[in-house]
């Protein structure tokens, strides 16, 4: 089966922008569609909600401005999953902030450079497809899983992540809010808790498209091949709990809690904050930091 090529939606009033901005995309395999202002882009989404795999989208716009886009966007069924990029010349910490809160988890700053609208697109597309996959895969699982209200599952390869996401996400109220943070916090655990991979590490090996390659690397090493993550699940009436431990040397958690400003030009860093303000009610990590606790509040009845 042919694959799809991704579709972006350029929005910006500004014709010299959106000139380079499609410039420099189309030389990658994407499907480029143009709005030259907030309404045509709110119409063009609504039309066709699904044919989207991210939204590069001008902040500051007459009319119906960037930040209004966005927000209808979180407010629709369909669009509310769809990454949106926000391009903006501002740098006020409130500004970004304003933006991070309405949903915006991708930022470039204008003068655009080449390499770096290239690294956030790729990233936002690339994460929306993953999403998209968790998400069949947890639609596609056996409906007697909502019998299981404890469990203890031990992995320590990717694969082995996206099938326990897939699968614990089907049996909570709102699989598709829980799949990708559930994801988030157990990539988490096995790249930077097992295998040590740092921040800045994960930041170049992703703009060489080399993460996934050094990963299944570092699991092969004598050193990490013992090395797992547990995951104990357990529901009841009123909650449903995930507890996170690796065998990592733990980290400091407190700075990827909340979005921050200093973060929101990278092409990574987030999955920590939308897991804690999108996926679930609450998280919190315990110790050292190599072990994490992820709540749904809910009634009895699972997903």
């Amino acid at each position: 089966m042919e694959l799809k090529a991704p579709a972006i939606l350029v929005v910006d009033d500004e014709l010299l922008n959106v000139k380079l901005m499609v410039q420099i995309l189309q030389k990658e395999e994407y499907k480029i569609s143009i709005a030259m202002n907030g309404e045509e882009a709110w119409n063009l989404l609504q039309k066709t909600p699904e044919d989207f795999d991210a939204v590069l989208l001008d902040r500051m716009m007459p009319g119906i401005d960037g930040l209004e886009v966005l927000k209808r966007m979180k407010e629709h069924d369909v669009l509310s999953s769809v990454p949106v990029i926000f391009q903006t010349a501002m740098t006020e910490e409130d500004e970004i902030l304003e933006g991070i809160q309405a949903g915006a988890f991708y930022y470039l700053t204008k003068p655009y450079r080449r390499e770096k609208l290239l690294a956030v697109v790729k990233t936002a597309v690339t994460d929306h497809a993953q999403y998209k996959s968790l998400l069949e895969d947890a639609n596609q699982t056996i409906d007697a899983l909502n019998l299981l209200t404890r469990g203890w599952f031990e992995l320590k390869s990717l694969d082995e992540v996206d099938n326990l996401a897939a699968l614990l996400a089907k049996i909570c109220p709102e699989p598709d809010k829980v799949v990708l943070g559930l994801w988030e916090l157990l990539i988490n655990a096995i790249e930077h808790g097992n295998l040590g991979i740092t921040y800045e590490e994960k930041s170049e090996l992703l703009t060489n498209d080399l993460w996934r390659d050094e990963v299944n690397r570092r699991i092969r090493l004598p050193e990490n091949r013992s090395k797992k993550v547990v995951v104990e699940y357990e529901r009841s009436n009123e909650e449903i709990c995930f507890l996170i431990e690796d065998q990592g040397n733990g980290f400091n958690w407190k700075p990827f809690l909340e979005f921050s400003p200093d973060r929101v030009f990278d092409t990574h860093g987030r999955g920590i904050a939308m897991a804690g303000n999108y996926s679930f009610d609450r998280i919190q990590y315990i110790g050292k930091g190599n072990k994490v606790m992820a709540v749904i509040c809910c009634d009895s009845k699972p997903g």
